[in-house]
């Protein structure tokens, strides 16, 4: 798992290492520096023509270490200074001095203006370590007009850290960096998930400085990206001597008149993740319809009006371990019974969409439950849920969905580019597969029955929370390299593909 830090953070995170482990500020960024340029010592030809352009603060010393190496490896380098080198202070004064020590000359924006635009887009490579984390607001003058040319270049732009102009938490951009690739330091920024300044970034890579796990665990809260080997390591292992009981008994509560599909699709997810029994609870006129698509489970059909949930609904005759609720149900006020029911059960529940416009209207029932209880919000049902606009709750996505979560004691997974998955102790997990095609009706609801699927067979809520959002991202991600566009995926295309993708999975474990 990769740690994600805000701002704050990280700067805590500096301060820590230097004063409680002591490593100084100079040897970070001299590490800094060194990593960086052996990254791009592996990718720009020796022969092609590099310039670094560096500001005031320690992003611009990292940048001044970076073109002394590149230098030293035999790199054709200009070393731009942007504002005077008076300006520097502390390390990156520092890693001045050093650059100017090893013969290499700094070339100035302030007395070469005219001739530093004229060669910029000469370069092949351009690295900017112009403006860091530090950065409040849009960029001034002259950085703002460097930006701006350096977005109508063909060269190879380069950000360290991040992209010059863009707040490292994200927010408003005036003018930022469209960078090609992005190194960012030891830990990525939380404004690298959230949009629109996730736009910026390009391929992200992280490089490791050399700070201790300990400076980062005094110094920030727990979010971290879910990668691919964490699914790998804690992937549940079938025994040969399991039977269909081992792997949970589940439910789907859903359905309605206009909305036959959307519980179908979760059934058929959370078969496909390996629920051993299930039961599907839908209006009995569409009982039939459902049975004909999904034969492999068990059926209550439940009264109804004008095609939606009366509100009556028992699971006196089976025990289930996790139950989802929501997916096509309508808003009718039977729907808000249903939830209800649901709630007082003793079983795991996940509620989606509709469910969670009656949920709103259920919160007293949830700091009562045993079970853990489960809700997957896209932006817009979380700005219901939180009384704000859908643009607030996109700008402040790790805020919102811990708040939501330790307020209401619930697992939050916030779906979207970057889906966040929130404890109800406000630790955060960030997905980083999936793409646009998954921006289509109904692969909501697939993701509800793989989480169902997953909920019931792995011992960790979390664990299950963040591997169902991975495989489900993993899934869309399969089917544009199968020849898919992110045109034409649709819904059913993720169960039916969700096997092969299961199936790479699975054999990291052989």
């Amino acid at each position: 798992m990769k740690p994600i830090v805000t701002a704050k953070e990280m700067y805590d995170i500096d301060q820590y290492t230097i004063r409680n482990v002591g490593i100084s500020g100079e040897s970070l960024m001299e590490s800094a520096g060194l990593v960086i340029a052996q990254r791009l010592k592996a990718e720009i030809p020796l022969n092609e023509k590099v310039a670094v352009l560096v500001g005031k603060g320690n992003n611009g010393g990292d940048g001044l270490v970076i073109g002394r190496l590149l230098q030293g490896y035999g790199y054709q380098v200009d070393v731009w200074m942007i504002s005077s080198s008076q300006d520097l202070k502390g390390d990156a004064k520092g890693a001045l001095l050093h650059y100017e020590n090893a013969g290499y000359v700094i070339r100035s924006y302030q007395d070469e203006k005219d001739l530093f635009h004229a060669l910029l887009p000469r370069y092949d490579h351009v690295i900017d370590a112009l403006l860091g984390i530090g950065i409040k607001g849009g960029p001034r003058t002259p950085y703002k007009e460097i930006i701006d040319q350096l977005n109508h270049l063909h060269s190879m732009v380069y950000s360290i850290d991040l992209p010059s102009g863009i707040e490292a938490d994200g927010g408003e951009i005036e003018a930022a960096v469209k960078a090609n690739k992005t190194f960012t330091i030891q830990a990525p920024k939380t404004g690298a998930y959230i949009f629109p300044s996730a736009n910026y970034y390009g391929q992200v890579e992280t490089v490791d400085i050399g700070i201790p796990l300990i400076s980062i665990e005094k110094s920030s809260r727990y979010k971290r990206e879910w990668e691919e080997g964490d699914v790998v390591r804690t992937f549940p292992r079938r025994t040969r001597s399991s039977h269909k009981g081992s792997y949970g008994r589940g439910g789907v509560v859903g359905g309605s008149a206009t909305m036959i599909g959307a519980p179908i699709l979760s059934s058929g997810a959370a078969l496909r993740t390996g629920v051993g029994l299930l039961t599907i609870y839908v209006p009995e006129s569409i009982r039939s319809v459902v049975a004909s698509h999904i034969t492999e489970g068990m059926y209550r059909g439940l009264q109804e009006e004008n095609g939606y949930f009366l509100g009556d609904i028992s699971f006196d005759d089976v025990k289930l371990g996790a139950i989802a609720v929501g997916p096509g149900m309508g808003r009718t006020e039977g729907g808000t019974r249903i939830v209800r029911s649901v709630l007082q059960q003793d079983s795991t529940v996940i509620v989606d969409a509709d469910g969670l416009t009656h949920l709103k209207k259920c919160w007293d029932l949830l700091q009562h439950r045993k079970a853990p209880t489960i809700i997957t919000p896209h932006p817009g049902e979380m700005s219901m849920l939180m009384d704000m606009t859908v643009d607030e709750v996109e700008h402040n996505r790790f805020e919102v969905s811990r708040e939501l979560a330790t307020k209401h004691n619930v697992y939050v997974v916030l779906k979207g580019p970057f889906t966040i998955v929130t404890t109800p102790t406000g630790e955060q997990f960030v997905n980083t597969t999936g793409n646009p095609g998954l921006a289509k009706g109904g692969t909501g609801d697939t993701l509800t029955g793989m989480i169902l699927g997953f909920v019931l067979q792995h011992g960790s809520v979390q664990e299950a929370l963040s591997n169902a959002v991975y495989m489900h991202g993993k899934v869309a991600d399969l089917l544009l390299e199968k020849g898919h566009s992110m045109v034409d995926i649709v819904a059913t295309d993720l169960i039916k593909h969700l096997p092969k993708a299961l199936s790479q999975l699975l054999q990291h474990e052989k």
